[in-house]
């Protein structure tokens, strides 16, 4: 893998960010120590959904499922995704005005999402935060950064949440 210079004149950074403290935190962090004032910085946030459901006609208890409770689920994970994005943006807001924000909302399971994202964009770099499960958390549920760290081919930085160290 090659060196990725941070210090060149426009950087793609990624940050993977969710409903968690712990990725507003690594969202914070990245600008706070990546972002260089003397470059133009792209900074693409990250979110992906949970995959839709499959709905049918009936429930698993074979009740019949309106449509308005259907629009009701559809409505609640936009409502989700401009919560999330709209807290980034506000993080964002905060630090200086040179950097361009970019919105990409994906969805299907985290970890494919965003390594097929970040490498299809072409990132110069990966920002997540971790849980800080422990390890039989992780190995039961998985650990989405431990993922991408061995999937993407650019540079990942995971940040811990200083509470959770």
């Amino acid at each position: 893998m090659e060196a990725v210079n941070l210090n060149k004149k426009e950087c793609k950074i990624v940050v993977a960010v969710d409903e968690s403290e712990e990725s507003m935190y690594a969202l914070s962090w990245c600008l706070g120590n990546l972002i260089s004032q003397s470059t133009t910085n792209k900074l693409v946030l990250l979110y992906v959904k949970p995959p839709p459901p499959v709905y049918s006609s009936f429930d698993a208890a074979g009740y019949m499922l309106s449509g308005d409770v259907v629009r009701a689920l559809e409505k609640y994970g936009s409502d989700l995704v401009n919560s999330v994005m709209g807290r980034a943006e506000a993080i964002c807001g905060k630090f200086g005005s040179n950097i361009k924000v970019e919105r990409i909302v994906q969805s299907g399971d985290a970890k494919d999402a965003i390594c097929s994202t970040v490498d299809k964009i072409k990132a110069d770099t990966l920002v997540m935060g971790s849980h800080g499960y422990g390890f039989f958390k992780r190995a039961i549920l998985g650990s989405v950064s431990d993922h991408c760290a061995k999937h993407v081919k650019c540079p990942v930085v995971i940040v811990k949440h200083p509470e959770k160290i």
